[in-house]
């Protein structure tokens, strides 16, 4: 078994190399367009509408990319994605970037020989069972079946709780939360675990949400967030500097009300530096003086995305907690930039 999981490790290090020898910046900007893998479809995060436009949280960040290097946040080819797929897309050259609820853990970065340039998202894994089943806490759960998606983190915490708690369970494998929503719905599992990002937003597509809780306990760690191929460094920089200058517009109020009035010049030297009025951030990149005029423009700055696709006025209802900015008691925090 070992052997198994270190050829697939070895072999999707072996693509991210290969993939990574030609510089990735030059062929979007041949291509004209980012090929930014995402979920195969969670709502709030990444999802097609009725008329098969992506949305979300996490395509915001990959059209603030498209934006930042192309010019135009439309630019951008999704690829659906799922928890086994996302990495050898990713390694082989397939994609750009993966911008797809993916935790940052050290095997993904030291082993598979990928970069993730930055947190989009605190997270940690969470339970959601039937408010019926009468259970309020995730150690009464001796027994249950659970719905859990392969090639996750997810996986392996869930063995390490019930291992911990000294209960059992029986994992009932999915690949998509598309394919859990019905088991889990029709019973074929008492439980569904994943990020409690993602129970809140499966629990806002049901269509009688207060039928089902999310349980109290937090048992991981899920620093969310964009990754690219090992070997590449500019191409890191252009998307880790992307997030941040989202991050860093919100702190400094920079919103795309106001982006327009304050790109004419300001009397702030950093709010300056990050629109392009001063300095050559941009000319060091390798991009226009406005890349992230452009980037933040898009969808407005990080505080701007969360409201919009996930906040606490959406049917996902999250409350910002820890993906506040440092300043409001939060983990957001951006290098300067200077």
């Amino acid at each position: 078994m070992k052997k198994t999981v270190l050829l697939g490790a070895m072999t999707i290090a072996g693509l991210a190399a290969g993939a990574a020898s030609a510089a990735t910046m030059d062929d979007v900007k041949a291509r004209g367009k980012l090929n930014c893998g995402v979920t195969t479809g969670l709502v709030g995060f990444a999802a097609p509408d009725a008329n098969g436009e992506w949305d979300g949280f996490d395509v915001g960040v990959c059209r603030a990319v498209a934006a930042a290097v192309l010019g135009d946040p439309s630019a951008v080819e999704f690829v659906p994605t799922t928890g086994k797929t996302r990495f050898t897309a990713l390694a082989s050259g397939e994609i750009d970037m993966l911008a797809r609820n993916t935790t940052w853990t050290f095997s993904r970065d030291v082993d598979l020989k990928f970069e993730f340039v930055g947190i989009n998202y605190y997270d940690g894994q969470g339970f959601m069972v039937p408010k019926e089943l009468g259970v309020s806490s995730a150690k009464e759960l001796d027994g249950a079946t659970v719905c859990i998606q392969t090639g996750t983190t997810t996986e392996l915490n869930l063995a390490d709780f019930f291992r911990a708690n000294n209960i059992s369970y029986e994992p009932v494998p999915i690949e998509t939360n598309a394919e859990a929503q019905p088991l889990y719905l029709e019973g074929a599992c008492d439980v569904y675990t994943t990020d409690a990002s993602g129970l809140a937003a499966t629990r806002a597509a049901f269509e009688n949400p207060g039928d089902h809780v999310v349980l109290p306990e937090i048992i991981s760690k899920e620093p969310l967030g964009p990754l690219v191929r090992h070997g590449d460094n500019e191409w890191g920089d252009v998307v880790r500097w992307t997030l941040n200058a989202l991050i860093a517009a919100e702190e400094l109020g920079v919103t795309s009300a106001n982006i327009a009035e304050l790109a004419a010049g300001t009397n702030n030297p950093e709010i300056n530096r990050l629109l392009g009025t001063e300095g050559n951030l941009g000319e060091m990149l390798g991009l226009n003086a406005d890349w992230a005029k452009m980037a933040i423009m898009a969808g407005g700055n990080y505080g701007e995305l969360f409201e919009t696709n996930i906040g606490e006025n959406t049917p996902i209802g999250l409350s910002r907690g820890l993906n506040a900015q440092w300043t409001d008691g939060g983990l957001l925090y951006s290098p300067p930039f200077r």
